[in-house]
């Protein structure tokens, strides 16, 4: 609205004192000072990438594309020597080895000699005339010294039967049943009597 359109007439609120300010007005701003701020962003930022960038790639901080960080072994990898062979320092010899042992020897003590001069009773409960003599010649003939034949008294085993008085005559009485033909041998000191009995049942060689 200018002075001219104004319907009041002036008072003295309208007069106007010499030393009051008649006006301040800003000055208006040019494009450069609307625009240089923009600038600065668009060249500061990727300058401040780029230092950034550098840095890191020279400490060896930069993580590769597709890969593991520089400096850093792939997950589950082994390193691989220079010469790309695959195979590593060779261990020295007997390092990390387990000493072969030489395998254990089992000592086996041998079963003794059959005595020969210790005392053999024959009996015949084959009730086969002549069987108690015929077959105490047959132990005679094989190195006993001492055998004497009688005859048997019940009870009688199932089968003729070759009793000795303890274990260390087992491998006389295997002698006398290997001469006579009998397979029986028994470790037992009442039957046996002084130290081998052979009770026959029936005739080895029939």
């Amino acid at each position: 609205m200018s002075k001219a359109d104004y319907p009041y007439p002036e008072d003295e609120f309208d007069a106007i004192s010499p030393d009051a300010p008649t006006g301040v007005h800003r000055a208006p701003r040019s494009a450069w000072s609307r625009w240089w701020p923009f600038v600065l962003v668009l060249v500061l930022v990727p300058a401040l990438a780029y230092g950034a960038v550098a840095f890191l790639s020279r400490t060896g901080d930069v993580p590769l594309v597709g890969g593991p960080t520089q400096g850093q072994e792939e997950p589950g990898g082994e390193e691989l020597p220079a010469d790309g062979t695959g195979e590593g320092e060779a261990t020295p010899e007997g390092e990390g080895q387990d000493e072969e042992t030489p395998p254990e020897t089992e000592t086996t003590t041998p079963p003794p000699a059959p005595q020969l001069d210790v005392p053999v009773v024959v009996l015949n409960g084959a009730r086969v005339s002549g069987l108690a003599g015929r077959v105490a010649e047959e132990l005679e003939g094989a190195g006993f010294v001492d055998v004497k034949p009688d005859n048997a008294t019940e009870p009688l085993p199932p089968i003729s039967t070759v009793y000795v008085a303890s274990p260390d005559l087992q491998t006389t009485g295997e002698l006398v049943a290997t001469t006579v033909g009998v397979s029986a041998i028994v470790v037992d000191p009442e039957q046996a009597g002084l130290a081998v009995t052979l009770v026959l049942v029936t005739d080895p060689d029939a």
